[in-house]
């Protein structure tokens, strides 16, 4: 199992490293990335800082029976660029590594800081009949 908190220290740091960027057009070319790993990371990133820059109540990755992926966010309906099957499943992954939501429904407060900011997201998770969904509650 990877170190949870070098995962979450990792999307800080990457964060701050897209502050000044445009999230959703830098979340609409993350399913081209080879390395999902890293591109997971990024895509997670991207989708907090979007979220916090739109002033998101919340933010939804979920994962069908037939494995694809849909991403949600409420402020008004909207939907996000997916970042594909495969760098998706790798999202939801990493976000229960990083909070340690092993069980199939599960939540959890998440501190979460970069730059100057620091902030409690709230982070859900729910695995129900092949379907897999996470959502970050933003403040």
């Amino acid at each position: 199992m990877k170190d949870s908190s070098s995962l979450h220290l990792k999307v800080q740091e990457l964060c701050d490293c897209f502050a000044t960027s445009d999230p959703l057009k830098e979340m609409s070319t993350i399913e081209k990335e080879e390395e999902h790993d890293e591109a997971a990371l990024k895509w997670l990133a991207l989708a907090v800082l979007h979220g916090i820059n739109s002033n998101a109540e919340k933010i939804q990755i979920s994962e069908d029976k037939d494995g694809s992926i849909q991403v949600s966010a409420k402020y008004r309906k909207a939907n996000l660029p997916s970042p594909g099957s495969a760098i998706g499943k790798k999202v939801i992954e990493t976000i229960r590594n990083i909070t340690h939501l092993e069980k199939a429904k599960g939540a959890t407060p998440l501190a979460f800081g970069f730059r100057n900011n620091s902030m409690e997201l709230y982070v859900s998770a729910k695995d129900k009949k092949g379907e897999k969904k996470v959502t970050i509650e933003f403040p």
